[in-house]
Parts: C-alpha cells; sequence; structure tokens
C-alpha cells in the first residue's frame, strides 16, 4: 500500500500545482521554459502513475474487500465507460463536444473513475480510483476561477468530433477485449 500512497502523492501533487499552487506553477514555468517545465512535469508524474500501478499491483495480491459490489453493476460499468474514450479524445480535438462538456477529459476521468468505483470494492480500488474522482472534482472547481492558459489540441475542425466518436469507440473496444487484460490483468467482461 505504501507505493500507491507515494505514488498517489507524487502524481497528484504533480498534477494539482496549478490548483493549489498556481504563482509557483508559472514562476517554474518561467524559469524552466515551458518545455523544460513540462518536461519535468512529465517526468515527476511518470514516476507517481509507476509508483501508483506497482503499488496498486501488490494491493491487488492481498485485497482487503470493503464492499462486493453484484456482478450486473459490473456489466453496467462497462457500458457507463462507452463515453469517456471520445471525451478523451475529444479534449484534444476541438468541436461541439468539447464546446458543450467544457472540459472533456475531466469529464472523462470522472466518469472513469465513478465506473470504477461501482464495479470494484478493495480498499486499493477506493483509494485508487477515489483519489482520481477526487482531485477531478477539484480540479473542475479550480478552473472556475483560474486563468485559462492555452491546452494541446488540434485546430478546430468540422470532423473533429466524428474522429473523437469513431476513434473513442475503437479505443474503448481495444481496450475491452485486449488492452485492459494487457495492462491491469483483468478482463474487464469477466462476471
Amino acid at each position: 500500500m505504501h507505493y500507491l500512497l507515494a505514488g498517489i502523492l507524487v502524481f497528484f501533487g504533480m498534477h494539482s500545482a496549478a490548483i493549489v499552487a498556481p504563482g509557483w506553477r508559472d514562476r517554474m514555468a518561467g524559469t524552466l521554459g515551458e518545455f523544460g517545465w513540462k518536461a519535468i512535469y512529465a517526468l515527476v508524474s511518470l514516476a507517481g502513475l509507476w509508483l501508483m500501478v506497482k503499488g496498486y499491483g501488490l494491493a491487488r495480491a492481498e485485497p482487503v474487500l470493503l464492499y462486493e459490489p453484484p456482478a450486473w453493476l459490473k456489466q453496467v460499468a462497462v457500458i457507463l465507460l462507452l463515453p469517456a474514450f471520445p471525451l478523451v479524445l475529444a479534449a484534444y480535438l476541438p468541436g461541439r463536444i468539447k464546446a458543450g462538456v467544457g472540459h472533456p477529459m475531466l469529464v472523462a476521468t470522472k466518469l472513469w473513475a465513478t465506473t470504477h468505483l461501482l464495479a470494484n470494492g478493495t480498499l486499493a480500488d477506493v483509494i485508487l480510483f477515489g483519489s482520481f474522482l477526487a482531485w477531478a472534482v477539484a480540479d473542475r472547481i479550480s478552473l472556475k476561477r483560474r486563468v485559462p492558459r492555452p491546452g494541446l489540441g488540434l485546430p478546430e475542425g468540422r470532423f473533429n468530433d466524428l474522429i473523437a466518436v469513431a476513434g473513442g469507440f475503437g479505443l474503448y473496444v481495444w481496450f475491452l477485449y485486449e488492452a485492459h487484460m494487457l495492462l491491469v490483468g483483468v478482463p474487464p467482461l469477466a462476471g
């Protein structure tokens, strides 16, 4: 559990710089340059992610069950995850989806975390997915008071929504039938 908790602190500590210390974040980006800041941000985030993955894997070896979701709820979670993948792509493909949702990556993160909390009831699940959910809610709230920064993404295009939906559906199918098992070691369609 120590690796998982350390990973959460490192990952969300870095991801929360703009939430809790926007002045510090801006000073660091000014000192290091935008590329230097993003490089450090990426490296620290990857280290935190690695710690989370390792810690989650270790915690799954000796699970502490908090609640047992009914099998049907796991199937509902699989269905509820479908919009998450197009939303992630829509964050980088400006169009009607992004304009309508506002912050599609945060909505996708909240949806992903919530569905995993519905389908999994171990202590490690609650800590991991609960952390993602709490961070996404805090980030969304903080965006209301922060000065918007230009983000990554392609220029607005008339086919961006179609690409986001089609590409997101393709990613969803790939995760459902291959990637989830490959990355996590758990088949999402198992009852």
